[in-house]
C-alpha cells in the first residue's frame, strides 16, 4: 500500500493523518520526532508537513507573500520562515538580532516558537534523502482556500464557526465522527481540535500530489543555499 500523510506540528510532538488512497483506510498518530513521521509504520510514500522547507538567506521568501495574497483574511496565519543563519538561534533575542542584521526586520515570539521544529527539519532534509523527495512544504490554510473552491475559509481556527466550516469540509470527504476518531485518547492541550484539522487539510494535498494534481507557490520557484526548493505547495 502506498500510504499518504498530511502532518502538524502541535504541542506534543507531530500528529499525523495516514490514508491509503486505494482502500481510503485511515491512522491517526502522534509522534515524537519528524524521523518518526517517515519511519513510523505505516511508511508514507508522501508527507505533506505544515513547516517551512527552504529557508532564504535574507528577506521574505516568494512563496509566503503569494500564500498571504490567496487566503486573504486568513493571511496572519503564514508566520515569516527563518532566514538561514539565524535558524540556530538560542533565544529569540538572538534570532532577532540576526534578522534585523539581515533583513531589517524582527523576530516575533509567534514566529521563534517555530524555530526548534524547523531546525528538526531541515536537519532531516540535509542527512536523508529519501526526506528530500517524500516531505512537501504545505501550509494548512492555503490547503482549505485550494479544497474551498479557491475562498479563504470566512473565520478563524480557533473560533467556534471556524472549526465547524472546516470540520465540514473535513467530514464531507472523510465521514462524520473523523474528528473524534482522529483524537482518540489524545487531550486538547496536546493536540487541539485545529491541529487535526490542519493535519487532515494537508492530508488532503497529499492525495493532489500523489495524483500529480497539484500546483505550487510560485510556479516556479526559487532554491534555496542548500538546493531545497522555497514553495508552499496545494
Amino acid at each position: 500500500m502506498s500510504w499518504l500523510a498530511g502532518v502538524d506540528g502541535c504541542r506534543a510532538g507531530w500528529f499525523r493523518v495516514s490514508r491509503d488512497p486505494v482502500s481510503g483506510e485511515l491512522r491517526f498518530d502522534l509522534t515524537a520526532t519528524i524521523e518518526a513521521v517517515l519511519q513510523q509504520a505505516p511508511e508514507p510514500l508522501v508527507v505533506a508537513l505544515d513547516m517551512p522547507i527552504g529557508l532564504p538567506d535574507a528577506g521574505p521568501r516568494e512563496c509566503d507573500i503569494a500564500a498571504r495574497a490567496c487566503i486573504g483574511s486568513r493571511r496572519s496565519s503564514v508566520f515569516p520562515a527563518p532566514i538561514r543563519s539565524a535558524r540556530g538561534a538560542k533565544s529569540r533575542g538572538e534570532a532577532d538580532a540576526i534578522t534585523r542584521s539581515k533583513s531589517g526586520k524582527g523576530v516575533s515570539a509567534q514566529a521563534y516558537g517555530i524555530y526548534a521544529k524547523v531546525r528538526a527539519v531541515d536537519d532531516l532534509l540535509a542527512s536523508n534523502a529519501v526526506a528530500r523527495t517524500t516531505l512537501f512544504e504545505v501550509h494548512p490554510e492555503v490547503s482549505f482556500w485550494a479544497w474551498n473552491d479557491r475562498t479563504p475559509m470566512r473565520f478563524g481556527k480557533k473560533l467556534a464557526a471556524g472549526l465547524r466550516e472546516r470540520e465540514t469540509l473535513a467530514e464531507h470527504w472523510l465521514g462524520h465522527g473523523v474528528i473524534a476518531s482522529a483524537r482518540g485518547d489524545h487531550l486538547k492541550k496536546d493536540l487541539a481540535d485545529d491541529d487535526i484539522l490542519d493535519a487532515i487539510a494537508l492530508l488532503w494535498t497529499a492525495h493532489r500530489i500523489a495524483e500529480g494534481k497539484h500546483a505550487t507557490l510560485p510556479e516556479s520557484p526559487p532554491t534555496d543555499a542548500t538546493g531545497l526548493p522555497m514553495r508552499i505547495v496545494f
